[in-house]
């Protein structure tokens, strides 16, 4: 019988970057929810690209893994309402990526970093505002305790590891947006919808954790 964690843990050895991408690294043309326009005339955010991690928080659990998400309170100016992963700009003061993510997953939800084992990078995905996010992949503890920050985060929940693996999940959808057409994945878990740049950042990590099972662009276009 196998063993889902052993699985993950296997993958994310052989699929993820071991180190974080330096300042210094191309980026000049990430990859973005531009990148998912089909016909190919989306507009990249130009630089200078303002630079962010976010901690996508894989749990232990009895059953298999699971992936820690955040519904952003009601009240934040940007993206209120809308299912987000830990994180946030980096700041002067933050080493790297991986320390800011940590950083604002603890002030978000109070997640120790203690309760943290990183296990690597993806590489960084540019949001339609201008954001270089570099999500940091991270194993927590079982028997962790979240305090959701109520000034940033109205819930946290969790959804099972192999449904945000499952390619059959992933549907591009498009709406208009300061003008233009944007194109995004979504995915749904119950009557929670997942989006935008966060189903775009989840949809990278099961490319790199399962690429045998692409076959060309994931779902179909939808509006």
């Amino acid at each position: 019988m196998s063993d889902p964690l052993a699985e993950f843990l296997a993958r994310a050895a052989a699929g993820l970057s071991p180190d974080p991408p330096g300042p210094d690294d191309p980026t000049s043309n990430p990859r973005g929810d531009h990148s998912l326009d089909p016909d190919g005339t989306a507009v990249m955010p130009p630089p200078p690209h303002r630079r962010a991690a976010v901690l996508v928080p894989v749990v232990r659990r009895a059953d298999g893994p699971s992936l820690i998400l955040t519904m952003r309170a009601a009240n934040l100016r940007d993206h209120s309402g809308q299912v987000a992963l830990p994180g946030g700009k980096i700041d002067p003061t933050d080493p790297g990526p991986a320390d800011a993510a940590l950083r604002e997953a603890f002030e978000e939800i109070g997640l120790l970093p203690a309760a943290v084992r990183l296990l690597g990078y993806l590489d960084p995905y540019l949001s339609g505002t201008g954001f270089l996010v570099t999500p940091v992949i991270g194993l927590v503890d079982s028997g962790v305790t979240l305090t959701p920050n109520p000034a940033e985060v109205a819930d946290v929940f969790e959804v099972p590891f192999p449904i945000l693996m499952d390619p059959e999940r992933y549907r591009l959808r498009s709406r208009a947006w300061q003008g233009r057409e944007r194109w995004f994945y979504a995915l749904t878990y119950g009557e929670r919808l997942i989006w935008g740049v966060t189903a775009g950042i989840l949809n990278n990590l099961r490319e790199r954790l399962y690429p045998e099972t692409e076959s060309g662009d994931v779902g179909r276009p939808a509006r």
